[in-house]
């Protein structure tokens, strides 16, 4: 049985939507032997057994412009190497502290992998540093992965790379939002909660390319009956709650995932305003979808976004940082309930039918017959 190393920021429990694409592989490519290296977040080195996976967290010394620096983590990858000798080590993009380390101490004989869920979009002087190793990784790559087609043409990393460049979609692990059991009496009461208004709902971590204040701004345009809810936590919470609006709009807070789940099925709407390519593809749109939410999602150039959720058949489509725009396409799906069910209904079958963890799992796995024959 082949080895593989999978190199990721984070891993499980710690989730983001880089580390659940890096934990769903892992367990999921059962032909392979799956390894798995990362930074831990407790400040202490550890191994451990989660799943069936081996997992190495090597602590963090510092952070650098939000990149961990661990001083141990040359020596713990050189002894994995040596020990495991994996046929194929799978860098999960961007990390950029491992960059030069994967590039001097990875074998010739050895497959690289790098799944490039996004680009560095800083260009200062942190980029300007990267960049040489970024360089020399492409170079390195035995294969490169993008999580959806529309990424590659707008990201000039890939440029030069194009011919070694393959798509294996981001996938959503289902389970994890079907129905449990007293979920639809915890449903039913938050419809309650609300007096039968049509729900808006959004999560995510707040941060400025989300575009949770283009959101909040649309308030002031939308003419129908609705709440507004705004879930989960970043660093700009402040800054947003400072925005102007009416008390329709309501921060939830940090939701866990039972929580998420319910507010998902007893949204009618959501609203997904990311306004950058920052946002690489939309796990949290995928999630939504499938929880037959109709989605109002933005037109960003270079984004998979627009693969996942597309305008006029599983959704309405506005421009980035449009509030009026916005506000028309909620007031459109709040007037006609029948066209927010069609779209609600085309949006689940989108991500049965293309998103889901068993169809990138496939996907990867014919990347990997190539590249390790």
């Amino acid at each position: 049985m082949k080895t593989i190393l999978h190199i990721s920021k984070y891993y499980y429990p710690d989730l983001g939507g880089i580390e659940t694409v890096a934990m769903y592989l892992a367990e999921g490519m059962k032909a392979y032997r799956n390894i798995v290296l990362c930074f831990a977040t407790d400040g202490m080195y550890s191994e451990e057994d989660i799943h069936g996976v081996a997992v190495y967290r090597v602590p963090v010394n510092f952070s650098f412009m939000s990149q961990d620096v661990a001083f141990s983590y040359r020596k713990v990858l050189c002894r994995l190497l040596r020990q495991e000798r994996p046929d194929a080590v799978h860098v999960h993009c961007p990390n950029p502290f491992v960059y030069p380390l994967v590039c001097c101490c990875v074998s010739r004989e050895t497959k690289v992998i790098l799944h490039w869920h996004s680009d560095i979009l800083a260009k200062g002087l942190m980029y300007q540093l990267v960049r040489p190793f970024e360089l020399a990784l492409l170079r390195r790559a035995d294969i490169i992965v993008s999580t959806s087609p529309q990424y590659i043409p707008d990201s000039r990393p890939l440029q030069q790379h194009t011919a070694k460049v393959h798509v294996a979609q981001n996938g959503l692990i289902t389970a994890r939002f079907d129905l449990q059991p007293g979920d639809e009496e915890k449903i039913r009461e938050l419809r309650e909660r609300y007096s039968g208004k049509t729900i808006v709902f959004t999560c995510g971590r707040h941060i400025p390319y989300k575009g949770l204040d283009t959101l909040i701004r649309s308030d002031a345009f939308i003419q129908g009956d609705c709440v507004i809810l705004i879930g989960g936590k970043g660093p700009i919470d402040e800054e947003l709650k400072t925005i102007p609006c009416s008390s329709r709009v309501k921060f939830l807070g940090r939701l866990l995932d039972d929580r998420l789940r319910q507010y998902l099925h007893a949204a009618d709407i959501f609203a997904f305003p990311s306004c950058t390519k920052a946002e690489a593809f939309g796990i949290a749109l995928a999630e939504a979808m499938y929880c037959r939410c109709a989605p109002v999602s933005c037109d960003i150039p270079g984004s998979g976004v627009g693969w996942v959720s597309i305008g006029g058949e599983t959704g309405i489509v506005v421009q980035p940082g449009d509030a009026k725009e916005l506000a028309q396409a909620i007031d459109t799906l709040i007037a006609d309930s029948d066209l927010r069910t069609r779209y609600a209904e085309a949006a689940h079958q989108r991500i049965i039918s293309n998103f889901t963890m068993e169809k990138a799992v496939a996907a990867m796995n014919d990347i990997y017959r190539e590249v390790l024959g």
